[in-house]
């Protein structure tokens, strides 16, 4: 009786954990929702963050758990997962998340998360637990989100500029200082579809390997949803100030225009992403979509150096928490 007493206040406990880290996920992936609605004058910070969190919340309606199913079903052999490999997992996410936190680099807490789980399965069982499929697919979209982020945005600048080439500068800014608003709320809606369910995805996997929920069940409790998506609204409630003016201003100077076609190609990529279940990062997602309104302008309108030391966070994202996580595997078995 003491022995399933311990095992449940460890479940409860990692519960715990996974929650915090969606909290931290909807914190520090604040500013990629609120970033250019701020920067351009649109909404005011408090504002942004409110209305953010409203729409990060309301995708638990808009979208279907496919994300949460890979992270949880498809990226790891059945029956690898066990309490050490998700504690190794989170603390490996979440030290990256912290680090880069600290510093201002808008990294991905999604393939933080990845390469968490990624680290700790493989300092169980070695690289041939992992599902090739699913891990080739959310690496692969590494690359392939921001350069559709970049397509949609610099396609979106161009046929804004051509409907409007006759209309005077101070009536377009007029207009879309309130179209930023759809494509802003837009994002924040893509943004929560795809980012809660990966938390949900790591819950899901713990409760099957602990034997609370069936391998079979279409989908996880119901409680681990509602507890995901309210954990990445209140984060993002809290918002990422240092991310922000990166985000917002460093990468290139952004119009409400220049806003609007930002969020929406963010946007357009995030929900063909999360509708093939794929785990993007949102990070990725809008820094291409603002270097590719950047670049329609010109080559010099876009600050290709901190571009560049942005992509650098992404490619020592995975391997990073990767590490921490199978040192973090290693030191649960002190602990549990």
């Amino acid at each position: 009786m003491e022995t399933a007493q311990a095992a449940l206040w460890v479940v409860v406990m990692l519960v715990a954990l996974a929650i915090a880290f969606d909290f931290m996920n909807g914190f520090h992936d604040a500013a990629n929702s609120i970033a250019t609605v701020v920067s351009t004058g649109v909404l005011k910070p408090t504002q942004a963050v409110v209305f953010a969190a409203f729409f990060n919340f309301i995708a638990i309606f808009v979208f279907h758990l496919s994300v949460a199913a890979t992270v949880g079903k498809g990226i790891v052999q059945p029956g690898v997962v066990d309490v050490h490999v998700v504690f190794g997992a989170l603390i490996g996410a979440i030290t990256w998340n912290l680090v880069t936190w600290y510093y201002g680099i808008p990294s991905s807490s999604s393939h933080a998360l990845i390469g968490g789980i990624v680290g700790a399965v493989i300092a169980k069982g070695g690289i041939g637990q992992l599902i090739a499929g699913g891990i080739l697919k959310t690496v692969a979209f590494i690359f392939i989100s921001p350069l559709l982020g970049f397509m949609f945005g610099s396609l979106m600048m161009v046929a804004v500029a051509w409907i409007f080439r006759r209309t005077r500068p101070s009536r377009i800014d007029k207009w879309f200082r309130r179209l930023q608003l759809v494509s802003a709320g837009a994002y924040s809606l893509g943004h929560g579809g795809n980012d809660a369910q990966k938390t949900i995805g790591i819950i899901w996997m713990l409760l099957i390997a602990t034997g609370y929920t069936a391998a079979g069940d279409s989908a996880p409790p119901l409680w681990a949803i509602i507890s995901c998506y309210t954990a990445i609204a209140a984060g993002t409630m809290f918002g990422g100030w240092r991310i922000v003016k990166t985000m917002g201003q460093k990468i290139t100077k952004l119009k409400p225009v220049g806003g609007f076609c930002a969020e929406t190609g963010g946007a357009l990529t995030l929900f063909i992403a999360t509708g093939l279940g794929v785990p993007v990062s949102t990070t990725h997602t809008i820094t291409g979509a603002i270097v590719g309104v950047g670049s329609t302008q010109r080559a010099s309108a876009v600050r290709w150096g901190v571009a560049g030391n942005i992509v650098w966070a992404w490619v020592l994202t995975i391997p990073a928490s990767a590490f921490v996580a199978a040192l973090a595997y290693w030191i649960s078995w002190a602990l549990f």
